[in-house]
């Protein structure tokens, strides 16, 4: 659950980038957020193994 959300605030966050740097196009706002949504899954993987070790 944590790595769909990590993912999807990833992708709003890579597009909100890609508009304010002045993304020309559609592809460059999809770009910006299909990165960063692979960026924010990683790191919601790595803080999933890190609340599972510490659960127990």
């Amino acid at each position: 659950m944590v790595i769909i959300i990590a993912a999807m605030l990833g992708a709003l966050y890579g597009a909100y980038a890609a508009r304010k740097r002045g993304g020309a196009t559609g592809r460059d706002i999809a770009q910006y957020a299909a990165t960063h949504a692979l960026i924010f899954a990683i790191l919601g993987v790595f803080l999933t193994v890190a609340i599972a070790r510490m659960a127990g």
